[in-house]
């Protein structure tokens, strides 16, 4: 069932200022505007606006940027619902973000003032991944199109959780053929021996965030099946020297604690239709003191190359709890302070 017209404003309501938006579906309209009208107070609260819900009509006061910020995000938000998915408070914070995104960064070749917004999107048979961001939906979009692709910024902002989701995507999709999962071991410095247990059980402890995100993509089954089969593979950054990696999604998380050896390394096992996605955050490296992170060396080299993709995320595309979004911005005051501006 289609909305009604809900981009201009109902007879009568001429002020720029006052938006009525109308929606067809009366069940829906109820999930988009949330229990006791959350998600329209979540929006009141972002974009300084009232919004006033009334059967499945939504009246929208504020000022007339902040009143088409709303338009833009409530009809993405009921197009969601009209495709038989979810709208939960994450997407209506991402719709958000994305509609101020619209006006604030009109370089953007994705979104448009005054049209609809159209977000990058990851889809497996389990989960449907939106943008929530204007750098994931940069990010999601340079996967699509580029061979080698680095994702780089604080916790928090999905680079490689989207990363996974992207591999199994093209692994549904049968773009390529396997799935290689890395990342370096540094607190153990790679010497895992110590440690109980077969490789598998030594090496599990570094790459859980990569099976965590595996298994919220696919049926567990499926990816247990797949690990077994070789056709996924999870392994220490150590165990790459020496292969050419083809007809593959080629991931190294917690890039930022590579050596410049190790990078060089790793970069150069990329094979014939492959992609490599390669994520960290630059701010936790944890090498020891004097040892160059192949990540910070890697993005100054690789700077302007053909192929070559850098996402940088920042502080406000942190979308876990509020309060990491808060955090990282503390620390990076802390790090990075502004100049006296007496000097």
């Amino acid at each position: 069932m289609s909305r009604t017209e809900a981009a201009t404003p109902a007879s009568g309501a001429s002020d720029p200022t006052h938006l009525e938006l109308t929606f067809e579906n009366n069940r829906l309209a109820s999930e988009l505007f949330g229990q006791f009208d959350q998600n329209l107070a979540l929006m009141e609260k972002k974009l300084n606006i009232d919004a006033r819900a009334r059967g499945n009509t939504v009246a929208l006061r504020g000022e007339e940027i902040a009143t088409n910020q709303a338009r833009r995000a409530l009809d993405f938000l009921y197009d969601r619902l009209l495709k038989g998915a979810s709208v939960e408070t994450s997407d209506v914070e991402g719709a958000i973000r994305m509609a101020l995104a619209a006006d604030d960064q009109l370089v953007l070749p994705t979104l448009e003032r005054k049209g609809k917004m159209t977000l990058a999107q990851i889809s497996t048979r389990k989960r449907t991944v939106i943008a929530r961001t204007p750098t994931q939906d940069l990010y999601m979009r340079a996967m699509e199109r580029s061979e080698l692709v680095f994702g780089v910024g604080p916790a928090g902002t999905g680079k490689t959780f989207l990363a996974v989701a992207h591999a199994a995507q093209l692994l549904e999709r049968g773009s390529i053929e396997r799935i290689i999962l890395s990342r370096p071991a540094v607190e153990a410095g790679e010497r895992l021996g110590f440690l109980p247990g077969d490789m598998k059980d030594k090496v599990d402890p570094y790459l859980r965030p990569l099976y965590d995100a595996l298994y919220d993509m696919m049926p567990g089954d499926k990816v247990e099946r797949a690990i077994t089969a070789g056709v996924i593979e999870i392994a220490p950054l150590a165990f790459m020297r020496g292969r050419t990696l083809a007809n593959a999604a080629v991931i190294l998380d917690e890039a930022q604690n590579t050596t410049q050896m190790q990078m060089k390394m790793f970069l150069t096992r990329l094979g014939e239709n492959s992609r490599m996605i390669i994520t960290g955050d630059p701010s936790q490296i944890d090498l020891p003191r004097g040892v160059t992170s192949g990540l910070v060396e890697a993005l100054s080299i690789l700077d302007g190359v053909n192929g070559v993709v850098a996402c940088r995320f920042r502080a406000a595309d942190v979308v876990r709890h509020p309060l990491v979004q808060r955090i990282v911005e503390a620390y990076d005051r802390r790090e990075y302070p502004k100049p006296d501006a007496t000097e």
